[in-house]
């Protein structure tokens, strides 16, 4: 595999991280002013909070480490490890990104 075609995957990967960072962030911060705050403390909130927490480990370990250990697996070792190297890099620039908009804008 060309590396142009890697650091796109890596590219690829890291955004959809993002994105889904993004998605769940927007819908728990939107959520309560939306629906307005829960009325009464039931042992709903931390379940579902629990369960997003395992879900989105299992959903961003696929997307980061998922095709890396195909690779390393079939073989493909130096490919594997470039992969995840440009997507933790890429990721990295995403996340300082955010924090210099939270910095200048926040």
């Amino acid at each position: 595999m060309s590396k142009s075609n890697i650091i796109k995957k890596a590219i690829l990967n890291a955004v959809g991280v993002a994105a889904y960072i993004v998605a769940i962030a927007s819908f728990l911060f939107y959520m309560p002013k939306a629906f307005g705050p829960l009325q009464k403390d039931t042992i709903l909130v931390p379940i579902t909070m629990l369960s997003l927490l395992v879900f989105s480990a299992a959903l961003v370990g696929l997307l980061i480490f998922g095709r890396p250990i195909l690779w390393y697996w079939d073989g493909q070792k130096r490919e594997a490890i470039s992969l995840l190297t440009y997507t933790l890099i890429t990721f990295l620039v995403i996340t300082l990104l955010a924090l210099v908009a939270l910095l200048f804008i926040g």
